[in-house]
């Protein structure tokens, strides 16, 4: 983030930020979200107004519930009960599935996890199921380059340098933004922006906890935004050509479709994630988290004489410089290995991990070598090895979901369930205007069992693109209601399996949190975002501008 503005000395709405990373004086935990002026938000104050109340009553009941390991345990048991009784019971349902000689339609019928099949395949799985969960090794490797950089003092400089230069009440908007055009990179943003974020916001005298869900908000239930295309573009207008070509064999949807809607979506959501954190969340959370954050970063950042700290930031930024044309170069350059198209997405894309690994550790190698926190290699190893350990806990959750979703999977529960709710909107017969907006709502359902956007959209598609073709929706409008509803629950469904990693991070900030504290934390973010989202659709239809370069709103067979 660029420097918009300056600070004022003493003044009571950008107060210098103090010269060590112990950034929360007393005087400023009064401080407000819109920039500093006086009321504070501590927890008694908005406790006593009653704002929010409902979602203390949420958070309060949800952390009355076991650890969310067990949690997830308890899931995974009732999930093998259900899968058995259901297979037991006969239930089945019948999905259209699409392929190279077109559609065809299946029978998907429930596996029970209690018998003998089911429960070795649990067992044998269960390994599996633990080193492929997909934010795993995701999050630890990359963790090994921000925790080193963490630790020898280098995010913590530039973070507390930065907010010497942008006006506090800019930082949610530009992190909501930045959240959501994290997408290009796939899901690095659920790794790299939430800790940084919790960090930004400490600095501010802001609670740590509400840096890490305005981070997730922009990450996750903004995903499907962006100024550019990514790789779900393409991802999403192949099932939709798909299904359209059930009825129009010559239909073909193009890659950009979406893509003026998603502009537009990109500068909507930031605003409305910017409302939402200043009079429901921040006022709620106040500066809890605060207490914990200095102890974190004093536990984990070493900070060096100001002047050593200078010349150790312009080293560490030279070597960023350096490793970025590196990097350029094998991206750009013919033969080298990250250029091309890899598995499916370009090769940088696919390895974005690895990329993000070395610029966090060269430069923090660098800044640490210069400002003393590493003299040796031991030392650089020992500050990993401190990384790792701090991630224990996100292992032990991570263990356990994993379980859950696999064999929330294996059973095939989330999938038929989806495809119920599916059927039950095709026999209601609804006008267009309000079929697209109950798609919305069955997409949302649906990823409350189903996390992958990818997979339930493979069978939505052939079912929802061809009836609603019939009733004179474009298969780009479909698409794009999809990604509406498919994004802005994914900040609440057990099932996104980044939930571990932020609930993770909210306990090393306040350790009494829980699963009632995320959801209550998150809920106001998916329903604005929502409400936003299906305003700016059904606004954008009834003027009848086009969802993107070959984005139509309306299909005939005639046109087609």
């Amino acid at each position: 983030m660029g420097a918009t503005g300056s600070r004022k000395p003493g003044s009571p709405t950008c107060s210098p930020i103090p010269r060590t990373w112990n950034p929360w004086p007393a005087s400023s935990w009064s401080r407000r979200a819109d920039g500093g002026r006086p009321g504070g938000l501590g927890i008694a104050a908005q406790h006593s107004n009653g704002q929010g109340a409902w979602l203390q009553w949420l958070e309060r009941t949800g952390n009355r519930l076991p650890d969310p390991a067990t949690l997830f345990l308890m899931a995974t048991l009732l999930v093998l009960l259900l899968s058995q009784l259901a297979e037991s019971a006969g239930w089945t349902v019948e999905k259209a599935v699409l392929g190279e000689a077109g559609t065809t339609t299946e029978t998907v019928a429930a596996r029970g996890l209690l018998d003998s099949q089911g429960l070795w395949w649990l067992v044998s799985h269960l390994v599996e199921n633990f080193v492929s969960f997909p934010p795993l090794g995701m999050v630890l490797v990359a963790m090994l380059g921000i925790g080193l950089a963490e630790r020898v003092g280098l995010l913590p400089a530039l973070i507390e340098r930065s907010m010497a230069r942008i006006p506090p009440v800019l930082v949610t908007p530009v992190l909501l933004l930045v959240g959501i055009l994290s997408s290009l990179t796939l899901d690095a943003g659920y790794v790299v922006l939430p800790p940084l974020a919790a960090a930004l916001y400490a600095t501010l005298g802001r609670s740590p906890l509400t840096g890490v869900a305005v981070a997730f908000a922009g990450v996750s239930a903004g995903f499907s935004a962006n100024f550019v295309i990514t790789g779900l573009d393409p991802l999403l207008a192949g099932f939709s050509t798909a299904g359209a070509r059930i009825l129009d064999p010559d239909y073909r949807v193009a890659v950009t479709a979406n893509w003026w809607f998603m502009i537009a979506s990109t500068i909507l959501l930031p605003l409305v994630g910017w409302w939402v954190t200043r009079h429901w969340v921040e006022p709620r959370l106040g500066t809890r988290g605060l207490e914990d954050a200095e102890r974190v970063a004093g536990e984990r950042a070493h900070r060096a004489d100001p002047a050593v700290e200078g010349r150790a930031l312009g080293a560490a930024g030279w070597a960023l410089g350096l490793t970025l044309v590196i990097i350029v170069l094998c991206v750009a350059w013919p033969g080298a290995p990250l250029h091309g198209i890899g598995a499916r997405f370009a090769r940088w894309v696919e390895a974005i991990v690895p990329v993000i690994l070395i610029l966090f550790l060269v430069p923090g190698l660098t800044y640490g070598i210069r400002a003393g926190a590493i003299r040796s290699d031991r030392d650089a190893a020992g500050l990993m090895a401190r990384t790792m350990a701090d991630m224990g806990p996100y292992i032990v959750l991570a263990f356990f979901a994993a379980q859950f979703i696999e064999a929330f999977r294996y059973s095939h529960l989330g999938e038929m369930l989806a495809i119920v709710g599916g059927d039950f909107l095709a026999g209601l017969s609804l006008p267009p205007s309000l079929l697209v907006a109950a798609f919305v709502l069955v997409t949302v359902v649906g990823n409350l069992f189903m996390g992958s956007a990818s997979a339930k959209y493979a069978f939505f598609a052939p079912v929802f693109v061809p009836m609603f073709m019939q009733t004179g929706i474009s298969p780009e409008l479909t698409q794009a209601a999809y990604r509406v509803g498919d994004s802005v629950s994914n900040i609440i469904t057990p099932l996104n399996p980044y939930m571990v990693v932020i609930l993770s991070l909210m306990q090393r900030y306040a350790r009494e949190a829980g699963l009632g504290t995320l959801v209550a934390t998150m809920l106001p973010y998916s329903l604005a975002f929502l409400l936003a989202w299906l305003v700016l659709l059904t606004l954008w239809v009834a003027v009848g501008w086009p969802l993107g370069p070959a984005g139509p709103l309306t299909f005939s067979s005639a046109a087609g």
